[in-house]
């Protein structure tokens, strides 16, 4: 594929992501990018100790600053800010995983889509949010990206309550991986089968 194109794919899935806001059972939920004026809260969110076991980002702002731009920069993910009921209260790396160096790591497929999620505040955690979330989002991803077939996460194997999310969202847990920071659990969700149909 040309720069030119991927460029094109990859804006074309980023457009359609950042919809109109959807009404959950728990609220309603909206993603917008995650921008410079964002550094501020995420660094705190960065620096709780139960994120900052997983996430290794606790420190200055300008860290996390650092990790933003570089996000950006790799023209193939999208770091977005999660708001419900009108409140920020997590951050989404939605990225296209075939491209990324965890592709190395497991039977990436052309077009597979990856996802990170960091619940910011305390109070978000422990409620059940995660999978409903994380199963929100991995459905914008399909309806967003029709080549997408898969969506994959690989959240560390220590990470029980992450690992718990993932499940309920529906991806299922394929192997145990050997990365270059953590051993992650690489869990994967398939898109749906049209109504009607089976796969």
């Amino acid at each position: 594929m040309s720069t030119a194109n991927l460029s094109a794919d990859i804006r074309l899935w980023r457009a359609e992501i950042l919809h109109a806001p959807q009404v959950l059972s728990v609220g309603t939920f909206e993603l917008r990018p995650a921008v410079e004026d964002d550094v501020d809260l995420l660094a705190r969110w960065m620096n709780d100790p139960a994120v900052a076991e997983f996430w290794m980002l606790a420190g200055p702002a300008e860290r996390t600053r650092a990790h933003l731009r570089a996000q950006h920069a790799t023209g193939y993910a999208t770091p977005l800010v999660g708001i419900l009921g009108g409140t920020p209260m997590s951050y989404w790396e939605v990225y296209r995983a075939d491209l990324d160096p965890l592709s190395s790591h497991y039977p990436a497929q052309p077009h597979d889509g990856g996802i990170h999620l960091l619940l910011g505040p305390a109070s978000a955690r422990g409620r059940g949010l995660g999978g409903i979330l994380l199963r929100n989002v991995a459905g914008r991803m399909f309806a967003a990206h029709p080549p997408t077939m898969r969506v994959v996460a690989e959240p560390d194997v220590r990470n029980v309550a992450s690992v718990r999310a993932f499940t309920r969202a529906g991806f299922h847990r394929q192997a145990d991986l050997d990365l270059p920071h953590k051993r992650a659990a690489l869990m994967m969700r398939e898109r749906p089968a049209p109504v009607g149909k089976e796969r």
